[in-house]
């Protein structure tokens, strides 16, 4: 298999079912988004992070790849798999694991600077991306059915990245650098 097609040379892409639309097109850009965000919980996950969490940024990836297949099927051309759906256990997950990981962190006081190394900085710049991967969620489904279930995941797993990142300054002893206007 090729990985080049040429057929996005005249400035369309193709959606699952065959539809072609404009590579600026609001659904290409927000799968585009979730990839990105993706790639940035691949390079979190390969930071020198517990096997507890690299075990659920896999799980992370592995929904995002959903969640980014659902973004690019016209659902009027073809139904999309019960294998392609997030499963609404996913998002109690990052729940259950939000609040495991907080019982063990001080309460927090103030907003928090993001910085104070490279691990809790990429938690930083993923839940940024996926604070962005969930404004441009939200936008699309003024105009296709997206399910809920992508949105909620998106908002709880930017919560999880910022949760994650207090757990790594923990972990590594660097303090928080509280923002005090």
């Amino acid at each position: 298999m090729r990985i080049y097609t040429k057929t996005g040379d005249d400035g369309t892409s193709g959606l699952i079912g065959g539809t072609r639309v404009e590579k600026f097109d609001l659904r290409l850009e927000t799968y585009g988004t979730v990839d990105e965000l993706n790639s940035w919980i691949g390079l979190l996950r390969s930071q020198p992070i517990d096997i507890q969490t690299k075990e659920l940024l896999i799980s992370v990836q592995n929904n995002l790849f959903v969640i980014g297949s659902q973004l690019a099927t016209d659902h009027n051309r073809v139904q999309i798999s019960n294998g392609l759906k997030l499963n609404p256990r996913d998002i109690i997950a990052l729940e259950n694991e939000m609040d495991r990981i907080l019982d063990q962190l001080p309460p927090m006081e103030h907003f928090v600077l993001p910085g104070g190394s490279n691990t809790i900085s990429y938690c930083h710049l993923a839940r940024t991306v996926c604070r962005r991967a969930e404004r441009r969620v939200c936008l699309l489904a003024k105009e296709v059915n997206v399910p809920s279930e992508v949105i909620r995941y998106l908002n709880r797993l930017s919560d999880y990245l910022f949760v994650l990142s207090r757990k790594v300054a923990v972990d590594e002893g660097v303090d928080e650098v509280q923002w005090l206007p």
